[in-house]
């Protein structure tokens, strides 16, 4: 595809035009694109300084100017519920790389992260990176190793981003849980909450320890992915919950990812003894992600065993019954709950690929406005990240240059249960720090550095 520059010229996507022949000023300049700045859409040059730093203008100069027209400008997606757990300096550089072709610039991982943050950011600060990184404190992983709230708080004291807990993984009791949202209030970082039912009978009873924990402890509360735990069936209700606890002063957010199936590890409790009641589903309705395979009795049996990756149909969680409705409300946000962790094919949701192409999508598909779907991919998951991200997901003068260009004709994701290892389409550009990353479907610079509170 070509971007017209003038009468009988035309340059592919993104690339450079020839600039003044006075001395540039700035390193780069993106021409003609449209993006939401001051509560309007408008048109304006968007230039990058030698610091990587945003600049706003008309005819501005750079050493490399590009032509955008028929392109939005916008910051840089922030992914606040990404995943890269499995042997992660072996594998980050593919969770990485599906990451930044879906337009994230900055991928945060809120569900889990690390049981050793400190040792974590030191040994990730030694390698290259396409796209901004940072972790929670891992709860399950200080669990499991007989850690406690002391290694909860070193973490917090070496740069972690919040405290995170699953607890329909590894419940634990609420007297704990409230030791732990205590520490998230004492260091103002959020407390990130895989809910503790998923079941239609008890899955309300999620929600309200979520807001009693805010309550007794003034703490920030995330409620991850409410569409498949905590609102799947009663998202009318969950979500008037936290409306109204939002109300009396307490800080709940909550996202979703826009896909109407969900996908887990067989070996966790979700697949424990009457999973089909519990969800009205049976083996047959169960995939291997990254394959074709449809479980039985026997497979299942011996899936259960290992770390395989299982989704359920489409359909699930219908669309219009939760994430359409979770998305109307101004503390709800898009995130992925995914990563891709292996090629060719991963075991891993499609999220990981192309949860951000596709939220933009499903959004202009259902008649939501862009600046509002853009809202919720940039300002919003800023907003429960701040301090840590104060420079990043806006644009205004002097913020980090952290930008993605898309077409929003064809932007959508194009990853599936049996391929998640697929760009998403529409992605032309992708700048982390000042630099290309990401460009006509080809990885850039590395550019990327750690968030940290």
């Amino acid at each position: 595809m070509s971007i017209p520059v003038a009468a009988g010229l035309v340059l592919p996507a993104c690339k450079r035009i020839e600039g003044s022949i006075e001395k540039p000023v700035l390193s780069i300049v993106l021409r003609g694109g449209r993006s939401f700045v001051d509560g309007r859409w408008q048109t304006m040059d968007i230039g990058i300084d030698d610091a990587g730093r945003l600049r706003f203008g008309t005819a501005l100069r750079g050493t490399e100017t590009l032509n955008v027209s028929g392109r939005v400008v916008s910051p840089g997606f922030i992914d606040i519920l990404a995943d890269n757990s499995m042997s992660p300096e072996t594998t980050y550089a593919i969770f990485e790389k599906y990451k930044v072709s879906d337009g994230v610039t900055t991928a945060l991982q809120m569900h889990g992260g690390s049981a050793d943050c400190g040792a974590y950011y030191r040994r990730f600060a030694r390698l290259p990176h396409s796209i901004n990184y940072g972790v929670s404190t891992f709860v399950m992983g200080i669990r499991a190793r007989s850690g406690g709230t002391r290694q909860v708080e070193k973490s917090l004291n070496e740069g972690a981003l919040g405290v995170s807990h699953s607890l329909e993984y590894q419940p634990a009791p609420y007297k704990e849980m409230l030791e732990y949202a205590k520490l998230a209030k004492k260091y103002d970082r959020p407390m990130f909450l895989h809910l503790r039912y998923s079941s239609k009978e008890k899955e309300l009873d999620g929600v309200d320890e979520a807001i009693l924990l805010a309550k007794d402890t003034g703490a920030r509360v995330h409620i991850d992915h409410l569409h498949s735990t905590g609102g799947t069936f009663h998202m009318e209700q969950a979500l008037e919950k936290i409306r109204a606890a939002n109300a009396q002063g307490l800080t709940i957010t909550t996202c979703v990812y826009p896909y109407s199936y969900w996908a887990t590890y067989l070996s966790n409790n979700r697949f424990g003894a009457g999973w089909q009641e519990r969800y009205g589903l049976s083996y047959s309705d169960l995939r291997i992600v990254g394959s074709s395979e449809q479980l039985t009795a026997r497979t299942f049996a011996h899936y259960r065993k290992t770390s395989a990756l299982a989704a359920v149909p489409e359909g699930t969680m219908p669309l219009d019954k939760t994430v359409d409705l979770a998305l109307k409300e101004s503390f709800c946000m898009i995130a992925s709950d995914g990563g891709i962790q292996f090629e060719p094919r991963a075991n891993s949701h499609p999220r990981g690929a192309g949860c951000f192409a596709t939220a933009i999508r499903h959004a202009l598909d259902i008649g939501m406005p862009l600046e509002k779907i853009l809202e919720k991919m940039t300002s919003l998951p800023r907003s429960v990240m701040l301090p840590a991200l104060r420079e990043r997901g806006i644009l205004e003068e002097g913020a980090i240059a952290d930008l993605t260009v898309f077409d929003p004709a064809t932007i959508r994701g194009n990853a599936t249960v049996d391929n998640p290892n697929q760009f998403s389409s529409g992605i032309d550009l992708v700048i982390v720090n000042g630099k290309i990353a990401f460009r006509d479907g080809r990885l850039a610079a590395k550019n990327g550095a750690a968030v940290k509170a």
